[in-house]
């Protein structure tokens, strides 16, 4: 019989995600006419700007025609996406980072996952993690064996945890204790909160004085409105020798349904083999995607290459400021109703805490909040304690949705809460 990974059954719940899904599907067969709007998972709900419809439709008539069909494309993308992204995401910020050192892919959640593949098996590095933090960081660590078993809070040996709380203004500290792989994700999923120029250049200081890598997921960081907080960590000085970043098209322009990313590993980055050697972790990682992947679809690409277009970039901007407004209107909401409002300002999630429960000093926890949430108002939140032991008491909700739903998930809950 073949032998199993057993670090799969030191994952002792089900993923967060799947877990909502499943008390959504329960409470929906036991209400069938009740109308829920779901303000839960993080998916965008608008149509794909035309610019990129445009240009897709276009890749599909080439495919068409023999003397402009694409088979297989090259794994690590076709060089018209990557020009574009070096020129508009990263020269245009004065970040050096390279068009071969842009690796196309089908997500964010894939290749911040994936990217362990390329690090020491087992207990060799000192993970740490923001807490509370998107859950596949931590969950695709214990998949890999690079923890112990978990505690009753949740948290699993072997990782170091870094508290993001209100005092800190979810923003966790540096690691008293020397670390190998930092995970930071900002504009930060899930409390909404972003990172200074300052703040993240002693982050980049922190890896360079410690031989530490950082991985950066800037899956948000078009939802950033002021010109002080940097988009990538490439404008750090120094990051290009300590840092991977991750990005995504999948909340910018909508291409959740589509699939499209890129993650950027400069070629100044080095790991050590067991010898102690140096070693570049962009060779590693061509050999990696080149290997198990076969490339984004060309009209996917071709889309994605849209987004910079003059038409592109404006429709973008549109449907980011559109995604803003429904975030307002859901912080407006909970501030009245005299809760602690987070987020919501330079991206799409707002981070609420729990209110005190009816006749109570004590607050609802995270998950008695979603039951009550689903119950009472049939909205779909998700509970804070999903992503972390520190989200305890907090609930995070998704601007990603109609207007309409919007509003109406508002009044009802003002109904209800007031």
């Amino acid at each position: 019989m073949a032998r199993i990974n057993d670090n799969y059954l030191k994952l002792k719940a089900g993923y967060l995600f799947p877990e909502i899904g499943r008390r959504v599907t329960a409470f929906s067969n036991a209400n069938p006419d009740a109308k829920i709007i779901r303000m839960g998972i993080g998916d965008v709900t608008e149509p794909l700007p035309p610019a990129i419809i445009e240009a897709m439709h276009k890749a599909v008539d080439e495919m068409a025609k023999r003397e402009t069909f694409r088979g297989y494309g090259p794994e690590q993308g076709y060089a018209f996406l990557r020009d574009a992204i070096a020129k508009n995401e990263y020269a245009a910020r004065n970040c050096e980072v390279h068009a071969d050192e842009i690796f196309v892919s089908d997500g964010s959640k894939c290749d911040t996952g994936n990217i362990l593949d390329i690090l020491a098996p087992g207990k060799e590095n000192v993970i740490a993690v923001g807490d509370p933090v998107y859950p596949v960081y931590v969950d695709t660590n214990v998949m890999a064996g690079h923890t112990g078993q978990s505690n009753a809070k949740g948290e699993y040996e072997g990782i170091v945890y870094l508290p993001m709380t209100a005092e800190n203004g979810f923003k966790a500290s540096l690691p008293t204790r020397k670390v190998d792989v930092i995970y930071l994700c900002f504009p930060n999923n899930p409390t909404g909160a972003v990172i200074d120029r300052g703040a993240l250049t002693e982050w980049v200081l922190y890896a360079k004085e410690n031989d530490a890598i950082i991985l950066y997921d800037a899956a948000y960081e078009a939802y950033i409105s002021v010109d002080d907080i940097p988009h990538s960590i490439y404008e750090i000085p120094g990051a290009r020798e300590v840092a991977i970043e991750f990005r995504s098209c999948s909340k910018n322009a909508g291409f959740t349904g589509t699939r499209c990313a890129w993650t950027v590993v400069p070629k100044a980055l080095m790991g050590t083999n067991e010898k102690g050697e140096k070693v570049e972790l962009h060779k590693l990682w061509m050999r990696r995607h080149t290997t198990k992947f076969n490339g984004v679809p060309y009209i996917i690409q071709r889309g994605a290459e849209a987004i910079y277009s003059d038409q592109g970039k404006q429709q973008v901007a549109d449907l980011i400021a559109f995604y803003m407004q429904n975030a307002a209107i859901i912080r407006s909401t909970f501030t009245s109703l005299g809760m602690e409002v987070y987020g919501g300002i330079h991206a799409p999630y707002v981070w609420v805490k729990t209110p005190s429960a009816p006749g109570s000093s004590n607050r609802i926890d995270s998950w008695g909040m979603f039951d009550k949430m689903l119950r009472e108002c049939h909205v779909v939140i998700t509970p804070g304690s999903g992503f972390g032991a520190s989200g305890e008491g907090y609930f995070r909700v998704s601007a990603f949705n109609s207007r309409a739903n919007v509003e109406e998930a508002m009044q009802r809950i003002r109904t209800k809460f007031q």
